[in-house]
């Protein structure tokens, strides 16, 4: 495996190397933290030169070291005059003077490397003190690797780094940490946060690495060994001292740890020593995150919340701590009271910041302390639980929290928040396309609403009900009841309640082939004056789908990267998704296939994503397999369909039912072809989008089937239907959907007009519709018809999508993540699994290696 970011520092050595050739020797002091690769470097730097002669000795990290341990490792080596020397117990300074005699020219360029001087006795400090002031007129490169954190103030090696840093043969070199791109790297395809791994183990190669090799979240056992080894040499006081820290966090206030160890404050002063801390002044900070797991790893369960105790009483004493900190030590030292006093204050505060996974974490914990006597909070709890879960696209668990909740307000007798319960029931319900079931408790929320007094809850009723009408073609009545929401919104000035409502209006706007970008420009401004996230989210995905529906492509990328941007900071997983499957719908559109199929295929890769936003990515990703004959297309196609009948929406159904149609027909299926099409026309019959019902009226003119075609279509579909495919095309293009304008040449018995067909198949890499296209030629007898790309061609470097490429010759440009994310208009994170698999494919590990490959494929930084 390649070394990260240790190419400028073997450089370096390799500089030292040929100056010390020339006869000016040199004495380099390699430094570093435990695990930051010092060794690593040194045997690449071995691996690398021209084979001199190299001597190898290290110290021992034992209580009592060896007198000149890596002396006597060297004339074990080398034999001759310095190992009989050393065998007859000759005095220090004859062993000196013979070893500089070993170095001496008559033997050659000579690298010699004494490793962990931290544990180095006083006469090996004094050896390489004598080598320093004589190295610069040898011909000898000497390479000293230490531990820079394990070293005390008054420990000798210090004073001989003061001693030689003057001298001119010293040279001093440390090794830093992984940057967050390394670790990214090192990473690889595996299902880890990268962001999470750099911060926990602070880019230390070692850590990295035993992470990944045994699996996040566990900590490795060598790490364990590791910090258990440390801390075996220090004194019992220290080590409940350290114990005490690791309870306390990654920083450790000072004041806060001599309150918990209550007498024994010099073994705080004598944490330093154990090398596994950063002196920041009045606080103490672990050097990694790793190492304070692996530390209260180590205690006794006892002994955690004795010192978990003990900090809730300081926190609470003192007044002024975070709640989470608070919740978090509570349930440590297991005791309820404070663990109920403390969480759900913690939730609201981390709800309230955006911070939606920690709320939800914060309720979880408040619900397992929670006494089961107290209804009212348990339903609260439950209610506040769903809120979080909804925002994150958790769906199941959204529903498993609300109808808990919901028992509880029914046993409680508290009609307003059991229709509120019943309303957002409904809502998640139509999110796990159980549409039937999402009916029902909408029109329960506004039967048990409608005898109370008019609240907040009836408006979002109203509108739950409403828009569930709408979906189901039932405008009239839909819009009646979005109004009454809408006015009881703005009587009670609810500007959630407003937003959602302009939001629907829009959106019905659209399906009925009018421009409704006004009501949901006015519901964005509504919810952004109003700082209400969630309704901004919703509508930044509404505003999305419209200028796709519009054919405005230009705009809803416009809102797509300002949404994506709005709800990755603000963690809305839940419209970042819809977001996302908007997105590679849009893409499906204008024939960026490859873009589409990976955000299709991360979208389904996502863990835990919910039904209703693996629609769109479903019918993409198939779509896309199934025109380019890839396999595994007729599965997605079968969950899709699945779930889209389980919504019972023809918006979602008629698309899935018309992309099997496609499928079939393409592959000379007119049977099976028929049925779906005659399926869709008689889903999207008597619903109210003109768009929809062309999208499956075509197939039956396709076809050849009856079924009574209204004249007042689209017009690409208007034209097809009449006869005039020509003009039917061009219409498709003006609309920027090239697949679409060929899908329609591909029925002309004009030879011109299908060789346009057959160009843009190939274009898209559309094989199964590029066959089609052959075969009608040949029916029709044109002569000369192109054999397509060879495979050669078609194939892309190294299997890169044109995205791919795009990142790569980013990277030849040296950009970092954030950005190349700014350039392409995507997501950093996006970025993250670009870079990831650019990567894995071209089998490097590191992004300069992939510049360097990158010019072998002759893929190039943008112009």
């Amino acid at each position: 495996m390649e070394l990260l970011e240790r190419a400028s520092f073997l450089d370096t050595l390799a500089e030292y190397a040929a100056e010390a050739q020339r006869g000016d020797g040199r004495l380099v002091l390699i430094s570093g933290e435990s695990g930051m690769g010092k060794t690593a470097l040194l045997e690449a730097f071995h691996r690398r030169g021209k084979r001199p002669r190299w001597l190898w000795g290290a110290c021992d990290g034992l209580l009592t070291p060896r007198p000149l341990g890596p002396l006597f490792d060297i004339a074990g080596q080398v034999g001759g005059e310095l190992g009989r020397l050393c065998a007859a117990g000759a005095s220090r300074d004859r062993l000196f003077t013979a070893f500089q005699a070993e170095l001496g020219p008559a033997r050659g360029f000579t690298v010699v490397v004494v490793e962990d001087l931290h544990w180095a006795d006083e006469a090996t400090i004094d050896l390489l003190s004598f080598l320093g002031r004589r190295l610069s007129r040898m011909t000898a490169l000497v390479l000293g690797t230490y531990r820079d954190d394990e070293l005390s103030e008054d420990h000798p090696l210090r004073v001989m780094l003061g001693d030689l840093a003057t001298q001119r043969a010293t040279r001093r070199m440390r090794l830093p940490p992984l940057s967050a791109a390394a670790v990214r790297t090192l990473a690889g395809p595996r299902d880890v946060d990268a962001a999470e791994l750099h911060r926990v183990t602070g880019g230390n190669p070692f850590y990295v690495t035993e992470i990944l090799e045994a699996g996040w979240p566990s900590v490795p056992p060598t790490v364990r060994d590791a910090v258990a080894a440390r801390l075996a040499r220090a004194t019992p006081a220290t080590r409940r001292a350290v114990e005490a820290a690791a309870v306390i966090g990654t920083r450790v206030d000072r004041s806060l740890l001599s309150a918990m160890l209550a007498g024994e404050d010099a073994a705080a002063g004598e944490m330093l020593s154990t090398g596994i801390f950063i002196d920041e002044g009045t606080t103490l900070r672990f050097r990694h995150e790793l190492v304070r797991m692996a530390v209260e790893a180590a205690m006794t369960p006892g002994r955690k919340a004795e010192l978990h105790a003990s900090l809730v009483a300081i926190f609470e004493d003192r007044g002024d701590a975070d709640p989470a900190v608070l919740a978090h030590h509570a349930e440590g030292a297991q005791d309820e009271k404070a663990v109920r006093r403390h969480a759900r204050a913690a939730a609201a505060r981390a709800a309230a910041l955006s911070a939606h996974r920690e709320a939800a974490a914060q309720y979880e914990r408040a619900l397992r302390f929670a006494a089961s006597q107290d209804k009212p909070t348990l339903a609260a709890l439950h209610e506040g639980l769903a809120a979080e879960y909804a925002l994150l696209d958790r769906w199941e668990e959204t529903e498993r929290a609300l109808r808990a909740a919901l028992a509880c307000r029914r046993e409680l007798g508290d009609a307003v928040r059991a229709g509120a319960d019943l309303r957002l029931l409904a809502t998640t319900l139509w999110r796990l396309c159980r549409g039937a079931d999402s009916a029902q408790a909408a029109v329960e929320a506004v039967e048990i609403l409608q005898g109370q007094r008019p609240c907040p809850e009836l408006a979002w009723a109203y509108a739950s009900l409403g828009v569930n009408h709408l979906l189901f073609g039932r405008v009239d009545e839909g819009l009646s009841l979005i109004e009454r929401s809408r006015h009881l919104g703005e009587r009670l000035h609810q500007p959630d309640v407003v937003s959602y409502a302009l939001n629907a209006i829009g959106l019905t706007h659209a399906e009925l082939g009018k421009d409704g970008t006004g009501p949901l420009k006015d519901g964005l401004r509504i919810a952004l004056d109003a700082d209400l996230q969630e309704a901004a989210g919703r509508i930044y995905t509404s505003l999305q789908e419209v200028t796709t529906q519009l054919h405005r492509f230009e705009d809803a990328g416009r809102y797509y990267a300002e949404g994506i941007a709005f709800c990755e900071d603000r963690e809305l997983g839940v419209f970042s998704l819809c977001l996302q499957g908007g997105r590679a719908a849009a893409l499906l559109l204008t024939g960026q296939w490859d873009e589409a199929a990976e955000i299709a295929g991360q979208m389904l890769g996502h863990s835990g994503i919910s039904p209703i936003n693996q629609l769109n990515p479903l019918r993409a990703l198939g779509l896309i397999r199934g025109r380019r004959g890839e396999p595994a297309a007729w599965d997605l196609l079968d969950e899709g369909l699945a779930l889209a009948e389980g919504t019972g929406e023809p918006a979602w159904i008629v698309p899935a039912r018309e992309a099997r149609a496609e499928m079939h027909w393409l592959a000379g299926q007119p049977g099976p072809a028929a049925a779906e099409a005659t399926a869709a026309y008689a889903c999207a019959s008597g619903f109210h989008s003109p768009w929809t019902l062309g999208s499956a009226a075509i197939w039956l003119a396709r076809l050849g089937l009856p079924g009574g075609l209204p004249a007042d279509l689209p017009e690409p579909f208007a034209l097809e239907i009449a006869g005039d495919r020509r003009q039917a095309a061009l219409a498709w293009e003006r609309l920027g959907r090239p697949y679409d304008a060929a899908l329609t040449r591909l029925g002309s018995a004009d030879e011109a007009e299908l060789r346009q067909a057959l160009g843009t198949f190939d274009e898209l890499g559309a094989r199964v519709a590029s066959a089609a296209a052959r075969r009608r030629m040949k029916q029709l007898g044109v002569r000369a018809i192109p054999r397509g790309p060879r495979a050669a061609t078609r194939a892309a470097p190294a299997g890169l999508t044109a995205r791919e490429q795009e990142v790569l010759a980013l990277l030849c440009e040296g950009l970092p993540d954030r950005a190349i994310s700014q350039r392409l208009c995507i997501s950093e994170r996006t970025v993250h699994h670009h870079v990831s698999a650019v990567l894995s494919k071209i089998g490097v590990s590191s992004r300069t290696a992939a510049a360097r490959e990158a010019a072998r494929m002759g893929i190039g930084a943008l112009a």
